[in-house]
């Protein structure tokens, strides 16, 4: 696989494929070093990549993935290591040194846009995360389906439900949070087909409108979240409790799987595929 198969704006340094100029983007200055602290011992990221890679097995296992967006590699990774090639996508400078750090060799330090990303390229394209970050969600979405071949499938992870809208969410740089409704129809409207949309981690919603939701509007707003806080709302601490979470967890993977859909949780995760308009002139 040859980057420059894909991308028309980018040279190789160090190991890193870089952008002649990258644009501005909504995202903390520190994020990417925050989740790499946080990442590796987190039940949320290890369970969005279970939730991930057995939608990506069902739809796109041969191809080539794009993760754009994607931080620290932490998904490409998890990609890789089940035999999926992938092409990580990131703007921040951290992340992309973070991801190679993690053995990804293929590794784009920019946005899709900036890249130059041909158009109907890319097969399989995953914005984990990403799409609340986006100021105008539709139009990303558009371009995103250009870049996109016929036929081939996006993968979207967003937060649910406004009402469990915190400082976490200002702190984070969020436009929004979508429900599953929203973001679907959002996706038919930018040229989209929805395959499977489901919600996932579904007990959190109410842990983070008692831990997050309630105590931001009972306190005057934050530009930064404490780090410490997040590191501990993310570990999983051994026993009863965590063995009652894992087998949660492992339930919904079996739903993914089955392709059912759990009716409530912390996050939307939808797989679409790009809709095909045929000219039929006679």
């Amino acid at each position: 696989m040859e980057i420059m198969d894909f991308a028309n704006n980018v040279y190789l340094k160090d190991g890193i494929w870089f952008a002649k100029s990258n644009r501005e983007i909504s995202y903390p200055e520190k994020g990417n070093m925050n989740c790499y602290e946080i990442e590796k011992d987190s039940f949320w990221f290890k369970h969005r990549n279970n939730c991930i890679i057995e939608a990506v097995k069902t739809y796109s296992v041969n191809e080539i993935f794009f993760d754009i967006g994607g931080g620290n590699g932490y998904v490409a990774r998890g990609l890789e290591e089940n035999n999926i090639k992938s092409v990580l996508v990131e703007p921040g400078l951290w992340g992309a040194l973070n991801a190679k750090k993690r053995g990804l060799k293929n590794v784009i330090c920019s946005t899709f846009e900036d890249a130059g990303i041909k158009p109907h390229s890319c097969r399989a394209i995953g914005l984990f995360d990403v799409v609340e970050h986006i100021k105008d969600d539709r139009q990303f979405l558009k371009s995103i389906n250009s870049i996109l071949h016929d036929n081939g499938f996006v993968y979207i992870t967003v937060p649910a439900y406004m009402t469990l809208w915190s400082e976490a969410d200002d702190s984070a740089g969020h436009y929004r949070r979508y429900t599953l409704k929203k973001i679907c129809s959002i996706l038919k409207e930018s040229g989209f087909e929805i395959e499977y949309a489901s919600y996932i981690f579904s007990i959190l919603p109410i842990s983070i409108f008692i831990f997050r939701t309630i105590p931001s509007l009972l306190r005057p707003k934050k530009k930064l979240r404490n780090f410490n806080k997040s590191k501990q709302e993310h570990s999983q601490n051994k026993g009863i409790l965590s063995s009652i979470l894992d087998n949660i967890w492992n339930k919904e993977i079996s739903c993914i799987k089955q392709k059912k859909k759990i009716p409530f949780g912390g996050s939307c995760l939808v797989v679409a595929k790009k809709t095909v308009v045929s000219s039929n002139l006679t």
